[in-house]
This record gives C-alpha cells, structure tokens and sequence, in this order.
C-alpha cells in the first residue's frame, strides 16, 4: 500500500475543508494561488471537480487535484497520430478520443518527497479503469510544466508521452508565436495500458 491509502482519507477539496484545515501550500507560487481561489471559481462554473487526501488527525491537506472533460482530437501531426492511435482498432478510429485532464496537481510541502504525486497518478488511472466509471475515458492528459522535473516525473515516474514531439509542433497547434516561450507541454497516458496487466 501506499501514504495516502494507509494514512488519509479522500475527500471533495472546496472552501470548508480548505477551512477547517491547516494552511495548504505545495511551494509553486502559481499552484498555491489557483488551490486558494481560482478552484473555486472553477469548480462553482462546472469547469472541473477538485478533490483532496486530507490526513486527518491534523489535519492536513496532503494533496489536491483538479479533474475535468478533455479530448485528443486526431488533428496532431501524423506521427503522433499514429502513435495515439497504435492500440486502437482500425474500425474505431475516430475524429476524436475521450480523455480526462489532470488540471493542476499539488502536494503539500509537509509530505513532499514521499512519492504522493504518483500515488495521484496510479489512484486516477484506477479509477478510470474502473468498471464503476460512468464514462468512457481512453487517455489522461496533463498540461505541464515546461520544466525537467516535470517532465521526468510524468515520463519515467508515470508512463505519459508528449502529446507532440515538439515545442515547435506545440506551438503551431496552439497558436503560440514561434518566438515566445511555451510554459506548458501536454503529455498522455493511453489507460488501455492499464487492461492488459
């Protein structure tokens, strides 16, 4: 098992539980102040559901995470395309495949270097997987940071790929001028991985 499943309980994160806990902060300016308000805001507009691991007899807010609807849609250039649509029968490749986006992601700076972050991952996969799930989900999709240890955290700690090959390829397809910098990378992780252990 794992810290959150032996030490935590899993919770909705809203404004009470954010409250009636000690102060929350995963050390990334950006991170803090988006799990402060913006959540919230976001939440209250049906934009995403956040969810938390509270420890409890504290208590703390070990990690909070955003959920919401996304897609991969199959207009990425075509050696991504190939390689999204490599598990998927020919007959049911189509314009676009349901996924889910892992919004924002942050682990409290208490319980930081015990591998939380991945615990996350592998709680959401499982649970989209799950034969319980309401909706068809075949990816997860992550927006990160466009940093090393990001990268090296979902790559080799969490199984994702960059959705484009490219920051030049990224940018195009985001329409972000070729001379600014791109802040973000969007990653995948094709869950039908997970069906075949």
């Amino acid at each position: 098992m794992g810290f959150l499943s032996d030490n935590c309980i899993f919770s909705f994160y809203n404004e009470e539980v954010l409250k009636s806990s000690n102060p929350f902060t995963c050390g990334n300016d950006d991170l803090d102040n988006f799990f402060l308000e913006d959540a919230f805001l976001q939440s209250q507009q049906l934009l995403c559901k956040n969810y938390c691991f509270i420890k409890e007899e504290k208590p703390d807010i070990v990690c909070t995470f955003t959920l919401s609807n996304d897609s991969i849609k199959n207009n990425v250039p075509n050696a991504r395309k190939k390689r999204i649509e490599k598990e998927i029968p020919y007959a049911k490749h189509y314009n676009s495949y349901p996924a889910v986006m892992i919004g924002r992601l942050g682990v409290n700076t208490k319980f930081q270097d015990k591998h939380i972050g991945s615990e996350v991952i592998d709680f959401i996969k499982a649970w989209f997987v799950d034969q319980r799930n309401k909706t068809g989900c075949r990816f997860l999709l992550v927006d990160s940071y466009n940093n090393s240890n990001n990268f090296k955290f979902y790559q080799e700690h969490n199984g994702f790929h960059f959705l484009f090959g490219s920051e030049k390829q990224e940018k195009e397809y985001r329409k972000i001028n070729t001379e600014d910098d791109i802040h973000t990378r969007l990653m995948y992780y094709d869950l039908i991985e997970l069906t075949k252990k």
